[in-house]
């Protein structure tokens, strides 16, 4: 059942791509849109199926593939790779939807898509360390190629940009997962049968090095995030969308199985510096954004600060402030999209992005007011109003991680603070006021481009007002998980009084 999520869009992006040349971009885009869509269905499909009281990979599948270097074709799904499986699959919708039909070279554009469609969705169905690293370089290329080739001005400087760090944090990741099976004496890059546990400390601690910093820069983490502004801004919003959206959440994801979970004696040695590095991201984030007159670069330095909230989470290691990461992750994926296909609304009618040329862009009658109003909502819930998604996932990571580490987790509560303040400068430069000069004359804006964004809006305040439908797909995996597997939340609270030296029952 797993497999049909990674051979759908990888048939449509074959049919796409090997199509008469004659066809147009209104009919590449429909077909496009329709195997993503049946992937995405197919994810719902999968989500009622799912039991979320088993904490065992579900609908698994394992087949032989080579046998010389231990690697199988190994899938599984769980309350962690669930959410961000169902997200994938909407967001990539919501991409090609809202792709411009007048674009050019479709044929490539649309199979690209459905490539990286495919590639990250393996990512987080693999249950093989080198399986994994497959799909997490699978996604490289095409991802590559949609901003060097339909980006903008600079868009070879941030394509390269953007490969490089990439093929960095690829590199890094690689060495670390070889290490962890070569070392342990372990047979297969299997997790069922992975256990880096038995290796020395200092060991452990070399190999967590490589993961933080390989999925730090994929996130990404201050002083690797440099690739992701310029990456933004050069991209088309619906790339933006997908980069922000799906393909920053590779990152956190690797963290918390991959690092969180395998490594747990280094993982506790180095979570007092993990802390301090998310409060670093987040103010570091916040700061920047606030600088920013370009609004797809404040939304872009937004995401730095927003992503270092699921690392605080991971470094904490409760099972509330995982289960809050995971929250996170779903909630800036949502809230990140909206704000990106907005912007991309407000450039492609206004002509810029620039908050000391647009002003004003609320007018009822001559402006964008249901553009400016669903801004509104998403600004809230990415500043963390009550009834917003964004207030209840940033709230589970404050209180799962304040008892662990009270004084990042206050200087992190900081930066929610500094995200009102940047938003607010955005919201009352570009949509109140006075309507300016320079976009008086402003293009109808279709509800095709209302509708992607509104999607998203019902969604964010759907799930901030009942929460718990996701919370319960994703609980007992993220208790079982640090609970069984990870000694970083029972170490830490016994060392400050919080549990009795037996630790914590099941």
């Amino acid at each position: 059942m797993l497999s049909v999520l990674i051979l759908v869009p990888l048939i449509g992006a074959a049919l796409i791509g090997f199509s008469p040349s004659g066809i147009n971009g209104k009919f590449a885009r429909g077909v496009a849109l329709v195997f993503a869509t049946i992937a995405f269905l197919w994810t719902i499909v999968l989500a009622i199926q799912f039991h979320p009281g088993e904490i065992t990979q579900q609908f698994a599948e394992s087949i032989p593939w080579v046998d010389a270097l231990g690697l199988n074709y190994n899938l599984g799904i769980d309350g962690l790779s669930l959410p961000l499986l169902v997200l994938n699959g909407l967001l990539t919708s919501i991409a090609i939807y809202s792709s411009d039909e007048s674009l050019q070279r479709p044929k490539f554009y649309y199979s690209l898509i459905l490539l990286l469609s495919a590639g990250v969705t393996g990512a987080f169905l693999a249950q093989d360390l080198l399986l994994f690293f497959l799909f997490y370089e699978l996604e490289l290329i095409p991802l590559y190629l949609l901003i060097a080739i339909w980006g903008g001005e600079k868009r070879g400087y941030a394509a390269t940009k953007f490969l490089i760090y990439t093929a960095v944090s690829g590199i890094l990741i690689l060495a670390s997962f070889l290490g962890m099976v070569w070392l342990s004496g372990s047979s297969s890059f299997a997790l069922a049968t992975l256990n880096p546990t038995t290796l020395p400390l200092a060991t452990q601690l070399l190999l967590l090095a490589g993961i933080l910093v390989g999925f730090g820069i994929k996130i990404p983490l201050v002083p690797f995030h440099t690739w992701l502004p310029d990456a933004h801004v050069e991209a088309s919003t619906p790339i933006s969308v997908l980069l922000a959206g799906v393909l920053l959440k590779l990152g956190t994801y690797g963290l918390l199985r991959f690092g969180m979970n395998l490594l747990p004696e280094a993982w506790n040695y180095l979570a007092p510096w993990l802390a301090t590095w998310a409060v670093v991201s987040v103010l570091y984030g916040a700061s920047c954004a606030i600088a920013q007159t370009d609004m797809k670069k404040m939304v872009a330095y937004s995401s730095i600060g927003h992503m270092g909230y699921v690392l605080l989470a991971a470094a904490a290691a409760t099972p509330l402030s995982v289960l809050g990461a995971v929250m996170q992750m779903i909630s800036h994926g949502l809230i990140s999209a909206m704000l990106f296909l907005l912007v991309g609304v407000v450039y492609k009618k206004a002509g810029s992005r620039d908050l000391d040329v647009i002003q004003g862009l609320l007018n009822p009658e001559r402006g964008m007011p249901v553009i400016g109003s669903l801004m509104i909502v998403g600004v809230m819930a990415s500043a963390g109003i009550p009834g917003m998604l964004g207030f209840i996932s940033e709230f589970i990571v404050y209180r799962g991680s304040f008892p662990v580490f009270p004084v990042q987790t206050l200087l992190c509560m900081l930066g929610t603070g500094l995200t009102a303040v940047y938003f607010l400068i955005l919201v009352n430069r570009a949509f109140f006021g006075r309507l300016s000069a320079q976009v008086t004359n402003l293009p109808r804006v279709y509800w095709s481009d209302r509708i992607p964004p509104a999607i998203l809006a019902i969604l964010i305040v759907i799930f901030g007002i009942q929460p718990g439908w996701l919370v319960r797909w994703t609980e007992p995996t993220i208790t079982a998980m640090v609970n069984t597997q990870n000694v970083v939340a029972v170490s830490l609270d016994k060392e400050m009084g919080l549990v009795p030296q037996g630790g914590i029952k099941n």
